[in-house]
């Protein structure tokens, strides 16, 4: 007879795939309650980072546990890692950033202290702008790039990155050469 799943186990699952993270939302669907999950950080079988976030400690940490708190602490569905987080998860430029940019939808308002290190934008991003990478959400490299060319990242750091993704595909040539006019735009103004 298979063994019945017990909350934490329930949790876990979720987790697996969030670099450890389970919202609140998430634990309530997956049969958790709010009280069960008070007990749980109580007795450390969970740790509780962030209002609304907690973490299962028997998932390994990775690098991007960092990129996947930030995404959930906003609490909103369409929440991306975004701008200089997402060059830098692309892996197609040198940068490093200070902090960890995370977009959300234009009309959303976060009401709350947003953590130092955190950067939130408000865009609204069309689907085909945000897709997977190290199972976060993120945008595109190509939205990226359009992104960091508005906010002032380096124009050595923004060329890297258009170089190096049309060199290994992640931006579609069509695009290539519309990030390239772009690029030459900001020079021009």
């Amino acid at each position: 007879m298979p063994e019945a799943l017990t909350s934490l186990d329930r949790l876990r699952e979720v987790a697996l795939e969030q670099h450890g993270y389970v919202t609140t939302e998430q634990a309530i669907k997956a049969g958790t309650s709010s009280a069960l999950l008070a007990s749980m950080v109580r007795r450390g079988r969970l740790e509780h980072p962030a209002r609304g976030v907690y973490r299962v400690g028997q998932v390994p940490v990775t690098e991007y546990d960092p990129h996947m708190l930030a995404v959930l602490w906003t609490g909103f569905p369409e929440a991306c890692l975004s701008h200089d987080s997402a060059l830098d998860v692309w892996e197609i430029s040198d940068i490093l950033p200070d902090e960890i940019h995370v977009t959300v939808a234009a009309h959303r308002r976060i009401e709350r202290k947003i953590p130092r290190g955190y950067v939130i934008h408000y865009q609204d991003l069309r689907p085909d702008q945000v897709t997977w990478r190290e199972s976060i959400p993120t945008v595109t490299a190509a939205t990226a790039i359009k992104q960091c060319l508005e906010t002032g990242v380096p124009t050595y750091l923004i060329r890297q990155a258009i170089e190096r993704s049309a060199r290994t595909g992640l931006v579609p040539a069509a695009q290539h050469e519309e990030l390239h006019e772009l690029m030459e735009a900001r020079y021009a103004g």
